[in-house]
């Protein structure tokens, strides 16, 4: 089973960016789609974004999509997410979600990482 760490959250600006990383390991990274999820308190987890394992392919939440990036290094076993335009609306714990199956991973139904917090300030 994959093991998956996030990092790069933190506290910004209305308008600011964010990069953050999603460090796999412990299992065949390159052929893995990949997700971003979100959780806001007091709601569910949604999902934010997801790359096939080639990266050359990749789908958004509409209300991430024009702001938001997802890109992978397969040689790092890593996988970003690119948030600009960052709105308070934003603020939740970012997670990352991994599995063979792509239909895993866009249902969140992969292995987790603990996640990381992103706070915007209005």
């Amino acid at each position: 089973q994959v093991q998956l760490v996030e990092a790069g959250g933190g506290l910004v600006q209305a308008g600011g960016s964010l990069r953050l990383s999603c460090a796999a390991s412990g299992g065949t990274f390159s052929t893995y789609p990949m997700g971003w999820f979100r959780q806001a308190p007091g709601k569910e987890r949604e999902f934010v974004a997801i790359t096939w394992s080639g990266g050359g392919i990749t789908y958004y939440a509409d209300s991430v999509k024009g702001r938001f990036t997802v890109s992978r290094d397969n040689a790092k076993n890593t996988v970003y997410l690119q948030m600009n335009g960052l709105k308070p609306e934003d603020t939740a714990v970012y997670y990352c979600n991994a599995d063979p199956s792509y239909g895993r991973v866009f249902q969140g139904l992969g292995s987790w990482g603990q996640g990381t917090q992103v706070t915007v300030s209005s």
